[in-house]
């Protein structure tokens, strides 16, 4: 008798979607960090790690825990659909803000945050019930594989309050109003939409975040989502949370930083054929790094060690620039880089209102090497295109100051970055250690190894990425700058210099393109020039690079 088994292509769309429900999504996982953090992981002093976090008659506290609400098995990230849950384990005079959701295709691993009013305001309170709710969207009318209909509620709010969620429900009836809590006006703030959950019709679901988002911002994430049904709500229905106390209050201490970097500092994989490695800042320097002025080109200055004698204006109008040493030998050394002298430099800084610490970890590579496009079926080498001197990259790790706990890691990539969930990420066997991977030339960084295209339709800059003996433990760092903690921490001059860290290259990008052209068939010439010619001038090479202080993202959100 022949096998029975049937083939996809004989499924329907709802017996497709059946299988699907079946099988085990990776959300049917909780994940844990590897080894488990408590806070007694921390040295003790001040409020870091406590546990609960005052924004000014208002505590709040971080649930990690869920019950499951619904879920839906197609379309949303890798069509594997999401999932909607209302925080468990609620601590005794909290009140749940809103419900929490997440894509199917990652472990369950989030949070939201709970309230609770400790103004001891009865006509002022910090908290209070809504007075009705409205109903958003339900699925009863869907034909989606889902665990039944989902009624989804937005609290109305009193004058004067706003709603920072939704509640979701399994029937058609209203929830009750003793189930959430709205939030006194003045400690709340306008939100954003983030990434797309899910969508189905005129019907989407996001992540949500603060608008207002810097090293002084004090707004706040509550980890809840937005639901919107026809067209886009703009500001969102929905506002995040606001401290009106001391941002630094939750942030570690100088003992407390690092051993938040003894547990979580990355490793750095760099590909098998890098040829130019990191070094130390020093290094460079004391390698005969030069210092050029405009209009005094033929008179370069050598630099000091720390970079003593770098101007310290924070101008960036082009005046001054660093270059490799003049002696050709003596430059294509200094070129690969010493990775023994190599070290991280770490930038601490307040996020989200306190609630969370970013760790920038940046690291310095003396010379970028020339980029390599993939044109399909082709790899081509592409001469000049991407090479420059003065090279920063940097990961940021975000930790919660409730419990220490490591939430995500953004990976930059040239000019941009992204960020991943510590779900996402590996991490070096037997701890906490994130691992990363730098890409071969270009040094971006990425979560995983393999090949990440730079591009559209398999036409772009190849970011290849695979782990070769050559490897850097984060944990050799320098702490550079922690503004929060005031004079603790002394910044290297090199650190104020606000120049370029390479020259500009003066090369005609058309006749290097012209070059590489030339092996390829006519109907993709014109798509891989699109492709290069729309690539930042960071990436192009065009441009000396400037250092980690002129970047947005020093006072700012990573993007």
């Amino acid at each position: 008798m022949e096998n029975s088994t049937m083939g996809n292509d004989f499924l329907t769309t709802s017996e497709e979607n059946f299988f699907k429900k079946k099988k085990t999504l990776p959300i049917d996982t909780i994940f844990k960090l590897p080894v488990p953090i408590s806070n007694s992981s921390w040295p003790p002093g001040g409020d870091f790690a406590s546990g609960i976090i005052d924004l000014g008659g208002l505590q709040v506290s971080q649930i990690s825990t869920f019950n499951k609400v619904w879920g839906t098995y197609g379309g949303g990230p890798d069509n594997k659909g999401f999932t909607m849950f209302e925080p468990s384990g609620i601590p005794q005079g909290f009140y749940m803000l809103g419900s929490y959701c997440q894509p199917n295709n990652k472990p369950l691993f989030g949070w939201v945050l709970v309230a609770k009013d400790v103004s001891k305001s009865i006509n002022n309170s910090t908290l209070k019930q809504p007075i009705d709710y409205t109903l958003i969207w339900n699925s009863a009318s869907l034909k989606i594989s889902q665990d039944g209909p989902i009624y989804v509620w937005l609290p109305i709010s009193p004058d004067g309050y706003k709603a920072l969620g939704h509640v979701v429900t399994n029937t058609p009836n209203k929830p009750s109003l003793e189930k959430i809590r709205c939030v006194r006006s003045d400690l709340t703030d306008q939100c954003e939409t983030s990434s797309l959950v899910w969508e189905s019709g005129s019907f989407r679901v996001y992540d949500v975040r603060p608008n207002n988002r810097g090293i002084q911002a004090p707004s706040v994430s509550v980890g809840t989502f937005i639901a919107q049904n026809g067209s886009t709500i703009n500001p969102p229905s929905i506002a995040c949370l606001k401290t009106t106390n001391a941002i630094p209050k939750h942030m570690p201490n100088l003992q407390q930083i690092k051993a938040i970097l003894q547990v979580y500092s990355p490793i750095m994989c760099l590909h098998p054929d890098e040829e130019y490695l990191p070094s130390s800042v020093n290094w460079f320097f004391s390698n005969e790094a030069l210092l050029y002025k405009k209009g005094q080109e033929s008179n370069p200055v050598t630099i000091e060690p720390n970079g003593t004698n770098l101007p310290q204006d924070h101008n960036t109008d082009g005046a001054y620039w660093l270059d490799l040493p003049v002696d050709a030998a003596n430059k294509e050394r200094v070129k690969k880089g010493d990775l023994q002298s190599a070290k991280s430099y770490v930038h601490v800084k307040p996020m989200l209102g306190g609630t969370f610490t970013d760790i920038a970890i940046w690291v310095f590579y003396p010379f970028n090497g020339p980029s390599r496009a993939k044109v399909k079926f082709i790899t081509l080498k592409l001469g000049k295109i991407g090479e420059h001197v003065g090279d920063w990259e940097h990961v940021t790790l975000r930790v919660s100051n409730f419990n220490g706990e490591l939430y995500q890691v953004y990976f930059s990539q040239h000019s941009k970055g992204t960020w991943f969930d510590s779900s996402q990420i590996e991490f070096q066997s037997g701890g906490n250690k994130p691992l990363f991977y730098s890409s071969l030339h270009g040094h971006a960084s990425y979560p995983h190894a393999g090949l990440n295209l730079q591009g559209e339709d398999d036409i772009g800059i190849r970011n290849d990425t695979a782990k070769g003996d050559n490897v850097m433990d984060m944990g050799q760092f320098e702490l550079v700058s922690a503004e929060y903690l005031g004079s603790t921490v002394v910044e290297p001059p090199w650190l104020n210099y606000f120049r370029e860290w390479g020259p500009k290259i003066e090369y005609e990008i058309d006749d290097e393109l012209k070059k590489i052209e030339k092996m390829l068939p006519g109907k993709l010439k014109s798509a891989f020039e699109k492709i290069v010619k729309s690539l930042p001038s960071e990436v192009v090479g065009e441009e000396g690079p400037t250092g980690p202080k002129v970047k947005n993202n020093w006072s700012g959100d990573e993007v």
